[in-house]
């Protein structure tokens, strides 16, 4: 099982609730093919798989655990309730309403983490727990995952020496302890304990926790608790943890990143970069079919970046992004002919043209009511309107060999200071709402064109931003997001994407606000939609009383 595939359908057990809290949280918090798994209450030692169906209702399966194996009552047998919820996962169509009607298995309603502590990684597999901290970790570094093959319990791991050792860490009773011994009322407590007070194996080895080894990924509704953590880390030891932490471990992955960058270093391209080191990965590149590879007309600093796994397959989707640097007078000609190729129709750009007395992006738009020239394509300026944050500007784009009229729309964002980050979350969560509207609402839009100076600091923070809120839509609030991770893969594309610890931590706020905003709306909606509401006539599909 990867890394990927388990993240994936991880933190779906809820080990304390009842058939009525099941339906009651999946109707509340979740969309249709959310799901969740709990104990039975009518069969101990069995569970329930409540899934969120399309109509609205939620459908309730039992899952036998026979000591041997778990089922579904009949057909598939797996080792571990892990297992047999993935494969359903993996495998839609295979299970079935009485009706015949399908049951989709799409989005895990997450349980709340028993601890903020960064050594909590949530679902870990042994293996990949294992893998990592032999990888990254030194001798004492220790994580604390769920259990695979008990859900409900933990299990934690620690290097010693050349391997590492996993120690059960039982859950009953909302306490914890290991081996039966004395029990905690947390996890944290638990710990503190062991920090202190090292275990013997039965093999006589030593188990000694020195150095957590931290995670990243998060349930996105628990975004606050993190960056609370992380803030209150930030103001101790000089700094020198919480964010600073998590961002330097970017840094150090930097040189895993050396893909080839031949084509901007070619003497012929040279001069269409605006730094001379900040150059675009070959193979993720803007190719300008238009042009003539032989002489450099094909290139221009712009990569193509698109939502990946793990593993790097693609995660289909239709939202594409160009990030690229400001264009620079000789290049103008080229943005317009990756615009024109590209058939975008949405431009952000996250510069001023003057930036403390530096030029940082050349004007290539006409002014209003303006025409501009730029190889064979034409500009026509329509409109201009400037708001608090913005100023969206409208332009009429022609070929001179199409009879085609484009409009494109340039969203000019001006409130990132030079050298920081914008003091209120806010206005960047609003301004991207903005241009995923004006997005949405051209069917034959190619992709996002993003640009900042040099195409990689502000340009990364505001994709980083947008892909998350766009995984929080998709999934709802109880998916699991991973910012460093999610910047690890953009940066995968190009490199430094999100260039300093200030807009890492950008992110982190800017995602925390859009959540909490969406939690009151949701709060609000849920006030007026469920009043009256009875929950005493829950309806099962398949278990009643369970």
């Amino acid at each position: 099982m990867t890394l990927e595939s388990y993240n994936r359908i991880s933190r779906w057990f809820h080990p304390n609730i009842t058939g009525p809290e099941a339906e009651r949280m999946l109707l509340e918090r979740g969309i249709d093919g959310s799901f969740l798994a709990r104990p039975s209450k009518s069969n101990p030692g069995d569970f329930t798989l409540s899934v969120r169906r399309r109509n609205g209702e939620v459908t309730h399966i039992k899952i036998q655990n026979t000591g041997d194996y778990y089922d579904l009552y009949g057909g598939e047998k797996f080792a571990t309730l892990a297992e047999l919820v993935q494969y359903y996962c993996e495998n839609q169509g295979q299970l079935k309403e009485k009706n015949g009607t399908n049951i989709e298995l799409k989005y895990p309603l997450n349980s709340s983490d028993p601890t903020a502590e960064r050594w909590f990684h949530g679902a870990l597999s042994p293996a990949d727990a294992e893998r990592v901290i032999l990888e990254k970790g030194k001798n004492g570094s220790f994580l604390v995952r769920e259990s695979m093959s008990k859900p409900g319990d933990y299990v934690l791991s620690v290097r010693i020496d050349d391997k590492v050792s996993h120690v059960k860490i039982r859950s009953q009773d909302n306490k914890y302890d290991v081996y039966g011994g004395e029990p905690f009322d947390s996890l944290s407590d638990l710990i503190e304990y062991c920090k202190k007070n090292p275990l013997v194996e039965t093999t006589g080895a030593v188990v000694q926790l020195k150095v957590p080894f931290n995670a990243t990924r998060i349930t996105a509704s628990t975004i606050d608790r993190r960056v609370r953590v992380l803030s209150n880390e930030n103001g101790q030891n000089n700094g020198k943890a919480g964010f600073w932490e998590e961002f330097e471990y970017l840094q150090q992955l930097e040189c895993k990143h050396l893909y080839s960058r031949k084509e901007g270093q070619r003497p012929e391209n040279r001069a269409k970069n605006r730094y001379k080191n900040i150059l675009p990965f070959d193979y993720t590149r803007v190719v300008l079919r238009d042009g003539d590879p032989s002489t450099g007309s094909d290139y221009i600093n712009g990569n193509i970046i698109k939502t990946r796994k793990d593993d790097g397959t693609e995660i289909p989707s239709k939202k594409l992004y160009i990030a690229t640097q400001g264009p620079l007078l000789d290049t103008v000609n080229d943005f317009w002919r990756m615009l024109w190729q590209e058939n975008s129709r949405v431009i952000v750009m996250t510069t001023k043209e003057v930036e403390r007395g530096k030029n940082k992006c050349a004007r290539y738009w006409p002014s209003e009511g303006q025409v501009k020239e730029c190889a064979k394509i034409k500009i026509k300026s329509a409109l201009e309107k400037a708001s608090k944050d913005y100023t969206l500007r409208e332009f009429e784009v022609t070929r001179e060999d199409s009879s085609e009229v484009r409009k494109v729309y340039q969203y000019h964002f001006t409130a990132w200071p030079d050298h920081g980050v914008p003091s209120d979350p806010g206005c960047v969560l609003d301004f991207l709402h903005e241009v995923n509207m004006r997005q949405e609402s051209i069917k034959e839009s190619g992709p996002i064109v993003v640009h900042c100076s040099a195409g990689i600091g502000r340009t990364g923070t505001f994709i980083i931003i947008d892909m998350i809120i766009d995984q929080i839509k998709k999934q709802g609030l109880d998916c699991e997001i991973d910012i460093q991770r999610t910047i690890q893969m953009v940066r995968s594309q190009r490199s430094g994407m999100v260039q300093t610890e200030a807009q890492y931590q950008f992110v982190y706020l800017a995602v925390a606000h859009y959540i909490d905003t969406l939690q009151q709306r949701l709060i609000a909606k849920q006030r007026s939609s469920m009043v009256g509401r009875e929950y005493t006539n829950i309806k099962y599909a398949s278990e009643t009383g369970s």
